[in-house]
């Protein structure tokens, strides 16, 4: 995405902070967190977007750029498969067992053979060797699957919300349940303290919207280094 387009969204979701809380507000910022998180994904017909920023990631993209491990960045050394993988976990742990308390995508159609790996968690703390095997053995059309399903899945859970939910803390049963499930690891139980101090509003803003566009940032240019060295 281009400077004026990673502007434009930041503002929207500014305005999307300060109003979400507001059940005056409700309809609105359905509305806006709707259009801010169709953003971040590929235009499947759904949402009224023609292209979305993970269209502009993966156009002309080489399969050897998206799995490239290690990468030579100032902020990250990940692949650019991981970063679509895991900001796709993060939001079907958070939204499907914390949000609407039901069983996660990864665990429905197969998704999960699909997927091609044995990561089942967040891929948060994944060691070196762990992240070289996820980049060469993710299977990519089941990993773009994957994340359509997710979003599409989020944005059901967006528009079934009524006013004055985006308030809510996160159930404990709920985190209880993200740890038995191993959705997320011991050695990252950071996150799900984390989480657990949220507000739905918070894992909107977080999880489903903003953590998605720092990862595709970071995509982005790993994208541009990589093909641009190699052209």
């Amino acid at each position: 995405m281009n400077a004026e387009a990673r502007k434009a969204w930041n503002e929207d979701q500014k305005r999307l902070t300060a109003m979400i809380l507001l059940p005056s507000e409700h309809k609105e910022s359905v509305s806006l967190l709707l259009r801010q998180h169709a953003l971040l994904y590929t235009a499947d017909g759904e949402a009224d977007i023609a292209f979305g920023f993970e269209d502009l990631l993966l156009k002309g993209a080489r399969e050897e750029t998206l799995r490239h491990y290690p990468v030579q960045s100032p902020d990250t050394r990940n692949s650019i498969v991981w970063h679509l993988w895991h900001s796709a976990r993060v939001e079907d742990i958070t939204m499907n067992l914390l949000v609407a308390g039901t069983r996660q995508v990864q665990d429905t159609d197969g998704m999960a053979r699909r997927l091609n790996i044995r990561f089942l968690h967040s891929g948060n703390e994944m060691t070196d060797a762990e992240m070289a095997e996820l980049s060469a053995e993710i299977g990519i059309e089941g990993l773009l699957a994957y994340r359509q399903a997710v979003g599409r899945r989020t944005r059901e859970i967006i528009a079934s919300l009524e006013a004055g939910q985006f308030r809510q803390k996160v159930d404990a049963e709920r985190i209880k349940a993200v740890r038995e499930q191993g959705a997320v690891t011991e050695k990252a139980g950071w996150l799900t303290d984390y989480w657990s101090g949220k507000t739905i509003s918070g894992l909107m803003l977080m999880p489903a919207t903003r953590h998605h566009f720092v990862h595709l940032n970071k995509a982005m240019r790993i994208k541009s280094r990589l093909q641009r060295r190699r052209s």
